[in-house]
């Protein structure tokens, strides 16, 4: 097996996508290793959670600097470099990034969101799909760009929109697919097996056929 790329995952909350790379990453062909998981809230729930897997684990709080967005994603910079970080994973990051940091880790740094896009771009994700009345929802691993949520899509999950969803019900689902698809397209990205043309994602054909689908559907609940 070839080097492991070596991943900081940043987070500002308990980490729940954080987990499924970590858990990912644990067995041994895996082709990329969590390094580092940094947070910009030192109170963040996630940091406990990934010193009890023996990561290395950071803070770089955002408050000190104030309105400087580019002072502060130098600081978290310098923790990446410092650390030996290859690719970056960002897992419930939540602070708009400056064309700086986005620049500085074009190509290397990966986000998910939940919904499919590029519809639904922002927060509120699964009111707003209960609300427009679309029948599939879902999840999206993308490359980050400088504009928000609109990056190079990796790969997709879907999920049915059921009568009598919720927000909360049908946000429950979405998960289950993040944790599935992020893992999954940070190990396209690690091992090269995917690579950024452009504007677009292309894969190999042998890791078409070891996903599938580049958008990969995931039906819950017995639906069909």
């Amino acid at each position: 097996m070839s080097k492991r790329q070596k991943v900081g995952v940043l987070i500002s909350g308990r980490g729940s996508n954080m987990l499924s790379l970590i858990r990912a990453a644990q067995a041994p062909d895996y082709p990329a290793e969590i390094a580092l998981v940094l947070s910009n809230r030192p109170d963040a729930g996630g940091l406990e959670r990934a010193a009890a897997f023996g990561i290395a684990t950071a803070v770089v709080d955002h408050k000190p600097f104030g309105r400087d967005r580019e002072a502060f994603e130098k600081a978290v910079d310098a923790e990446l470099q410092a650390a030996g970080i290859e690719l970056v994973a960002l897992a419930g990051f939540m602070r708009l990034l400056s064309p700086w940091l986005v620049e500085r880790w074009a190509g290397r740094m990966l986000n998910i969101h939940p919904a499919l896009l590029p519809s639904f771009k922002g927060l509120d994700t699964h009111e707003r799909a209960l609300e427009t009345g679309v029948k599939l929802h879902g999840a999206t691993v993308h490359f980050v760009s400088s504009e928000m949520d609109a990056g190079p899509i990796i790969m997709q999950g879907a999920v049915p929109v059921l009568d009598g969803d919720t927000p909360d019900t049908l946000g429950a689902r979405v998960l289950e697919v993040e944790h599935r698809i992020y893992p999954e397209a940070l190990a396209l990205i690690a091992s090269g097996t995917a690579r950024l043309e452009g504007n677009r994602v292309v894969l190999t054909n042998a890791a078409r056929e070891a996903t599938g689908q580049l958008i990969a559907p995931t039906l819950l609940n017995g639906q069909d």
